[in-house]
């Protein structure tokens, strides 16, 4: 629930604690259940869920924790529903507590473009709270109250690279990427609760 002082702000909530209204999935419905005003997804095939409205430019906040060596993500301007990964963002979810130097695969990160600048994540079982803010070209991760990610699309301008010269998966270059879609949470093998899940359009 929303405080008043969020909703003055323009936050609007995207999960009431009790249902997925507002939620689909790309998979099995089943393999996502509310577990104590969270969002928990309970058994591989689940794959993704995502909300039903688009955003654009936007501030998304959320609670997660997972169980020990998970991998999960929480994708962003998510365009395709059959191609998560070709048409959206991921800012990658996994168990890398006190794991240093951070890589662009580790909790944080903008997957496969940009590593996290520190590793803030806490162990598994323990609750994080992250801040995702899409604002044009600019995508911006704050993990448990610490920036760690700050990155400019539009320097991303040619398939399969990174602008440090590094290969990434992706066939259309970031900047290309759709600047609006849905918001996903990635079902990949593993238990991971969201919860406090809210969104403040720009």
């Amino acid at each position: 629930m929303l405080t008043a002082k969020e909703q003055a702000e323009g936050w609007i909530s995207l999960f009431d604690g009790e249902t997925l209204t507002g939620w689909g999935a790309t998979g099995k419905t089943e393999g996502w259940v509310i577990d104590d005003g969270s969002i928990l997804c309970t058994v591989r095939g689940g794959k993704y869920l995502y909300t039903e409205e688009h955003f654009d430019n936007f501030i998304l906040a959320l609670d997660f924790k997972t169980e020990p060596n998970v991998n999960s993500g929480i994708f962003v301007r998510w365009a395709d529903l059959n191609d998560a990964v070709q048409s959206g963002l991921e800012i990658q979810i996994l168990d890398t507590h006190g794991k240093e130097p951070a890589t662009n695969h580790d909790c944080g990160a903008l997957y496969d473009a940009l590593a996290p600048t520190r590793n803030t994540c806490k162990p598994a079982g323990e609750w994080n709270q992250m801040n995702i803010t899409c604002d044009r070209s600019i995508i911006a991760v704050e993990l448990n109250g610490a920036e760690i990610v700050r990155a400019d699309l539009d320097l991303w301008d040619t398939p399969r690279k990174n602008p440090d010269g590094s290969r990434n998966k992706f066939g259309i270059a970031l900047k290309d990427f759709p600047r609006g879609g849905h918001i996903g949470i990635q079902d990949h093998g593993g238990k991971i609760w969201c919860r406090n899940i809210k969104v403040k359009p720009l």
